[in-house]
């Protein structure tokens, strides 16, 4: 049976809100390129590792690419906090670059690598919840940039993951699929997602949810809300609508 569509409107305060009440929108995004050139560029230690610390805390995917840098600083109490806040990210891409590091020399560094690497390779073999072919995310307002599209599929996925997701490959086959799905018990869900412009000058976010492998279309999702720059909005609409989807068609059940 299909679901009729969910619709929800977000206004800027609304997803402040959801998000840090405190803080707008871009301040949240320059707050992570700020923390991002301290861990880089900052003259001390102390500062550097403070950075880091504020990175892992971010809940931000685009914080993994400075924290695997931050693991080859000078001091060892920088790389300490890099790698500890690995961990707190719970990025488990970040596997690879921990792992890169794992001979590292300062001994309290490298326990703090060791212990974030056990976190992260938790997370990535816990067994899944459910099973989700999340397909390339489609701008019909045609003035998205790819690094825009490129960073709103990697906060879906981020969410997907936080929720306990196994992602399917995106050309896997219907018996394969099959073969997954009787392994862990779990449901499928395929997700198409495509973002729209709205007469008030904001973002819609439209998701269908269709049961995987079978093909059968759940219904849809949508999400909208104006009063930032559309990568700002997109940066919180993302895992939201992801959200939405989870409650409106019960992965869990």
């Amino acid at each position: 049976m299909r679901h009729s569509v969910k619709r929800c409107a977000l206004s800027l305060i609304a997803l402040l809100s959801w998000g840090a009440a405190s803080t707008t929108l871009a301040q949240v995004d320059s707050r992570t390129a700020s923390l991002s050139r301290q861990l880089g560029q900052g003259m001390e230690p102390g500062a550097r590792s403070r950075a880091a610390s504020g990175l892992g805390a971010s809940d931000d995917p685009e914080a993994l690419g400075p924290l695997c840098e931050g693991l080859k600083d000078t001091s060892e109490q920088v790389r300490a906090a890099a790698a500890q806040a690995l961990g707190v990210l719970k990025e488990v891409a970040g596997v690879e670059c921990l792992k890169a590091r794992k001979g590292e020399p300062d001994s309290a560094a490298r326990a703090a690598i060791l212990a974030s690497l056990k976190t992260l390779q938790s997370l990535k073999e816990q067994p899944p919840r459910f099973y989700v072919q999340l397909v390339d995310v489609k701008d019909r307002t045609g003035q998205l940039s790819p690094e825009v599209l490129r960073f709103t599929e990697a906060r879906m996925r981020r969410k997907l993951s936080q929720m306990g997701a196994m992602v399917a490959p995106v050309r896997e086959n219907k018996a394969a699929a099959q073969g997954v799905l009787r392994k862990y018990g779990v449901r499928g869900f395929r997700l198409q997602a495509e973002i729209h412009d709205t007469e008030s000058g904001g973002l819609q976010v439209t998701m269908a949810c269709i049961s995987y492998p079978d093909q059968t279309l759940l219904g849809d999702v949508e999400l909208h809300a104006a009063g930032a720059k559309p990568e700002d909005l997109l940066k919180v609409l993302a895992p939201r609508i992801i959200e939405e989807a989870a409650d409106t068609f019960e992965w869990d059940t």
